[in-house]
């Protein structure tokens, strides 16, 4: 069995996004070839509501799914679909943009809000697919428990537990938490992108120490080791099949051209964007 070995880490950097939230960009423009089919990563880690209350008010996506992931905290949304609901901590919202959607996410006050969304390319055959989402709730997230850490599945599979099935890109995705000094081992698909990004703590690969709020990406093999340092760590584990197709991504839309890009906004001006009618 091959070990996998680091071969790129992207430590996050400050931002502001929305109408004023403050987060931490991981993934974005720069990242998108090596990480492929992952687009954007951000990451919300604040005590101070005034860092995020303000949201993101309504606001378009096409090409892309958005999975928004909550370790702690209460994120209301709704869409152009008729959707309303809320985020809660240690839930997930798996949002398919396809060909058009309008939604907003406003973040409520609470104690500390901690989590991250992620942005799924979608394959060029199913870029105007649908549009739609599922909801995650934490009960029906597993969790497996092991010697010093645990697991928990939010979709595709670890060991013998399988979380959500993606409608789209067949993304493992995991929340895994490390007690100090121990390590994890986790299996993973050849040919498949493979990444971690440091939620809580410091985190030691192949002796290497890597800080907080930074990416890992894996070059090829069957798994990956992570050990946590003297004190406990929380990590994502994120693995898909990459698409290895062209990329036009224009603020919230992602398409494979640059003209299907202006297409995409020349209807947001046209007000011909939408192409799903809301639930009655």
């Amino acid at each position: 069995m091959k070990e996998r070995k680091v071969t790129q880490v992207i430590q996050g950097m400050k931002a502001v996004d929305g109408a004023g939230v403050h987060l931490t960009r991981v993934l974005s423009h720069q990242t998108v070839k090596d990480f492929d089919p992952f687009l954007m990563l951000d990451s919300f880690d604040s005590e101070n509501p005034q860092d995020y209350i303000k949201g993101f008010p309504m606001h378009p996506h096409r090409g892309i799914e958005t999975v928004t992931y909550l370790v702690k905290g209460l994120i209301e949304h709704q869409d152009s679909l008729g959707n309303k609901g809320v985020i809660e901590s240690g839930c997930s919202q798996w949002m398919t943009g396809g060909s058009g959607i309008l939604h907003q996410e406003m973040p409520q006050a609470c104690e500390r809000m901690l989590g991250f969304q992620l942005w799924l390319n979608l394959p060029k055959s199913e870029k105007m697919t649908k549009p739609k989402y599922f909801e995650i709730r934490s009960e029906n997230i597993p969790l497996y428990k092991g010697n010093g850490f645990s697991v928990g599945v939010i979709s595709g599979a670890y060991e013998s537990i399988k979380g959500a099935e993606p409608h789209h890109i067949q993304a493992t995705i995991l929340d895994v938490s490390v007690e100090a000094g121990q390590s994890v081992e986790i299996p993973t698909q050849k040919g498949e992108t493979v990444f971690v990004f440091l939620i809580e703590g410091q985190a030691v690969v192949s002796g290497n120490l890597y800080q907080e709020k930074s990416a890992l990406l894996f070059d090829e093999g069957d798994l990956i080791k992570v050990k946590a340092n003297d004190k406990g760590l929380r990590f994502a584990m994120f693995s898909a099949p990459p698409l290895h197709e062209s990329v036009a991504w224009g603020g919230p839309i992602v398409m494979n051209t640059e003209a299907e890009l202006r297409q995409a906004f020349a209807e947001l001006e046209e007000g011909t964007f939408i192409k799903e009618q809301p639930k009655l």
